[in-house]
């Protein structure tokens, strides 16, 4: 059974996607079968998984619709090990057309319950507004892991998310909860993202996860090249940080 898990923060600009793509190309190349779901109109996770969003046949806008399964959506490239449901700007119209649409918070959590056996893991980029895309993707999530930067205004935005979470929890989704928190673009040089992140395990404890995402250029790079950081640059300390993420993953979910 996979485990789904939502990339959200509602602060943009704190590297969602790049945490997407990696801890999928992370836990592909230690044995999980992953899916990516990209539901945000931009398609970058699309883009940086080395899938052109322009030539998509089929994107997660006709999953929503239910005009197509996710057997039938989903892509491929080999090169990163992992299957990829597409978007691109037709996206931005489903918003317009769910509104109308019975269950229109639930469309995504009904296509994955079909493919429910051919993953491991599901991980869905989420755009940083909350919107029904967003919805949809925090409807169908066992859990939601926060990437953030140690800074003081991420404090804030962090709050505004786990209230979202809370609401979600409540009314929709009883399942929700913050799997953990991913401390991303870490310089240990500056002071006080050191001491956010003192404050973030003093406050969330276990929440924290162990791995910490160092700001790393070849991790910036790989998106113009069309791949996530640890298939562009295995080497990298960027990318050797996000294998060790995927392995924490593995082991905090208990999955062999």
């Amino acid at each position: 059974m996979a485990k789904i898990f939502c990339i959200a923060n509602q602060k943009g600009g704190v590297g969602k996607t790049t945490t997407t793509v990696n801890l999928a190309a992370g836990l592909a190349q230690v044995g999980q079968r992953v899916l990516v779901v990209d539901l945000d109109p931009q398609g970058n996770a699309t883009m940086g998984s080395g899938i052109d969003k322009r030539k998509l046949e089929l994107s997660v806008y006709d999953v929503l619709l239910e005009s197509a399964s996710i057997a039938e959506a989903k892509t491929r490239n080999d090169k990163v090990g992992y299957d990829v449901l597409g978007a691109n700007r037709e996206l931005a119209g489903a918003e317009v057309e769910l509104v109308e649409l019975e269950r229109r918070e639930r469309r995504l959590k009904t296509a994955l319950a079909a493919a429910n056996d051919d993953y491991d893991f599901v991980l869905i980029d989420c755009p940083p507004s909350l919107s029904m895309l967003t919805l949809n993707g925090l409807c169908s999530a066992h859990g939601v892991v926060v990437p953030m930067q140690c800074e003081y205004f991420a404090l804030e935005g962090l709050s505004d998310l786990v209230n979202t979470i809370k609401q979600v929890h409540a009314n929709l989704n009883p399942d929700l909860e913050i799997i953990g928190l991913l401390r991303v673009m870490f310089d240990p040089r500056i002071t006080l993202q050191q001491q956010v992140s003192e404050q973030l395990k003093a406050h969330f404890g276990d929440k924290v996860f162990d791995t910490v995402i160092p700001r790393n250029v070849r991790l910036a790079e790989a998106p113009s090249y069309g791949l996530p950081g640890v298939v562009f640059d295995p080497a990298s300390k960027g990318a050797q940080s996000f294998v060790e993420f995927a392995r924490e993953m593995v082991r905090r979910l208990g999955k062999k």
